[in-house]
């Protein structure tokens, strides 16, 4: 594509929200453009999409949300994903078990693992998604 531009198919990665996080007005989002006919957030580049993901397990994380199946049950809620099969999907790629928890450090491969979980694909270098979490 012109200018090094890639067109996305799924959702997250086409509004650069790899973690397909919902609109609402109370979060005003760094680099957000506006939201789709679905709800979803539209980021101006990955980055920023990135970023939300990794203010968002911080969030978590401030409220004691620290464990696998904790973080992925607040975030894909049973009500509309099968989170199980979400928390067993991430904790594999993790090389952890559900109960374990997921400190800060290890935000880059978990954020991969959330993106690879939400869109099929996990197209970013480990550098697009440092620059997302750095800037968190």
């Amino acid at each position: 594509m012109a200018g090094g531009t890639v067109a996305y198919t799924q959702r997250g990665l086409r509004n650069n929200n790899p973690g397909n996080i919902r609109d609402n007005p109370m979060n005003n989002w760094l680099g957000r453009i506006g939201a789709d006919d679905k709800g979803f957030v539209i980021f101006d580049k990955p980055e920023n999409g990135i970023r939300a993901i990794a203010r968002t397990l911080d969030s978590y994380a401030r409220r004691g949300i620290k464990s696998l199946s904790a973080i992925i049950s607040t975030w894909a809620p049973a009500v509309e994903n099968n989170t199980s099969s979400y928390i067993a999907h991430v904790a594999k790629k993790l090389g952890k078990t559900p109960g374990d928890e997921v400190t800060r450090d290890e935000y880059p491969a978990l954020i991969e693992a959330i993106i690879l979980h939400e869109n099929g694909r996990q197209p970013y270098d480990r550098a697009t998604i440092n620059r997302g979490i750095a800037s968190a």
